[in-house]
């Protein structure tokens, strides 16, 4: 009979959501190639090529100059996402972090505590790494699923996946990983003249955006408000699809555990030394003590600075050469499908982000502008974060995004007035919002769990729908 009481209408939600969405979901890599002609037919409707350049120029247009140009226009900024997302993997699969995660996923007693205690983690974890907190809750979710299961606890599995994505799709951007805000903060970075000609400096320093209270208040009241959603949704009763049903080898696994190299010649000491790997961690975090001590931590944490720090952190765990290479060489298959697609949606970047010749201008510019001009000083965060989410389903890149809108956004806010810090963390929080729709970062994550994205994307969908009038709220009455 319990099965047959009417369940609380937000647990309600979230399943139906998650049997619709189970129908319909592709595969990431097909949502890719999906996404790229919906970008093609968009480019067709805002800028009307074949009417001013006929069908030969505008097939060459396309395809050649905006999809075939685009493919090659984010290979650095890939290499540095893919480092984030390998180094995030190793830290999160060294044995002492592995046990970590192994005892907390032990203190869940149903898919309601489990799904918030994954929520939970991942977004703590989303501020020091989006790749630690995306590979972390991965593990997370499934060591929650393999001892639930070998302790006879019944809990569903798709609940607490896509609650370990609650990171990505809420906080990332607002972490030391945030690719906005520390691009803002590079030296020469692709908007230093834009920004020197309104603000009158080249850079935005940290302080003006993941540092400052603004963004620390709303960090803090969207992870409490996506902790009560997920309490809400996750079922409490009913048939529950546990982790034997999606990875019943995880049953059979034990914890890694430390390898015990043979060290019998030069080479194998050489290959296993921990002062080698001491040393370089020396070398490295002098080098990282003289950068924050020059430029101070607001100025001196960017991209590359952050990938040399967990790079370093991950060789102090690993303290062996070649322990630390073996983890790293395992550890990119976990990104073989990002490093795949991602040149498909760079590809779908530069058909977006190129400017038609004869208009001046490109699609994501017109989306933009359209958006920027019905808003108003007080109702900006709001039109910041929904343009950003609009344009992240095509570009679910935090970096490659805001090399497509941001000179908009920048020259927007501030002939709105708003501060520049303010439109950065408003886009910031678009840019992750979609990705509880969008399936691309959650590679990593359902290769780790032996998921489908149409298994948990009913989750994240219902997340998704539910956290926005939060964050209009929030962002928009939190003072700056």
């Amino acid at each position: 009979m319990g099965d047959e009481v009417r369940r609380p209408f937000l647990e309600a939600f979230g399943e139906s959501l998650e049997r619709r969405v189970r129908g319909v979901m592709p595969d990431p890599f097909i949502f890719a190639i999906l996404l790229t002609f919906i970008a093609i037919i968009l480019d067709l409707i805002l800028l009307r090529p074949i009417q001013h350049v006929g069908l030969g120029g505008t097939v060459k247009f396309l395809v050649y100059s905006a999809w075939y140009g685009g493919f090659w226009k984010l290979l650095t900024f890939s290499m540095q996402m893919t480092l984030i997302l390998v180094t995030g993997y190793v830290i999160a699969y060294h044995p002492l972090v592995y046990r970590i995660l192994s005892r907390i996923a032990r203190l869940p007693r149903d898919t309601k505590q489990a799904a918030v205690l994954a929520a939970g983690v991942s977004i703590a974890l989303s501020y020091l790494s989006w790749g630690l907190s995306l590979i972390g809750g991965a593990i997370l979710a499934r060591e929650i699923g393999r001892q639930a299961s070998l302790q006879g606890r019944k809990i569903h599995y798709p609940a607490v996946v896509a609650a370990a994505y609650s990171g990505l799709g809420l906080t990332w951007h607002w972490g030391l990983t945030a690719s906005a805000p520390l691009l803002m903060n590079t030296p020469g970075h692709f908007l230093a003249s834009v920004v020197k000609e309104l603000y009158g400096t080249e850079t935005v320093p940290l302080s003006q955006t993941i540092f400052h209270p603004y963004t620390i208040i709303n960090f803090l009241l969207i992870t409490l408000a996506a902790l009560a959603i997920y309490w809400l949704i996750s079922p409490s009763r009913g048939p529950v699809r546990g982790i034997e049903e999606f990875d019943p080898e995880a049953l059979k696994e034990e914890a890694p555990s430390g390898e015990k190299p043979r060290v019998e010649t030069l080479a194998d000491r050489l290959e296993n030394s921990r002062a080698l790997a001491i040393l370089t961690v020396i070398l490295g975090f002098t080098a990282v003590a003289i950068e924050l001590y020059t430029r101070g931590i607001s100025r001196a944490l960017n991209l590359n600075t952050m990938n040399f720090i967990f790079l370093m952190t991950g060789l102090l765990l690993y303290a062996n050469p070649m322990s630390y290479a073996r983890a790293f060489y395992r550890s990119v298959t976990s990104a073989a499908g990002v490093i795949l697609q991602f040149h498909f949606y760079a590809g779908i970047f530069g058909l977006l982000n190129t400017p038609f010749e004869p208009l001046g201008r490109s699609s994501a510019q017109i989306i933009a502008e359209g958006l920027a001009n019905v808003s108003t000083p007080f109702i900006w965060p709001v039109v910041a974060f929904i343009t950003a989410g609009i344009v992240n389903l095509f570009i679910p890149s935090g970096g490659g995004e805001w090399a497509a809108i941001g000179e908009i956004l920048v020259r927007a806010g501030h002939e709105l007035g708003v501060p520049i810090g303010k439109t950065i963390i408003a886009y910031g929080f678009g840019d992750s919002w979609t990705n509880l729709l969008q399936p691309f970062w959650a590679i990593p994550l359902l290769d780790i769990t032996r998921t489908r994205a149409r298994d948990v994307f009913g989750y994240t969908i219902a997340l998704m729908i539910l956290i926005a009038p939060v964050a209009a709220v929030t962002l928009t009455l939190i003072p700056y």
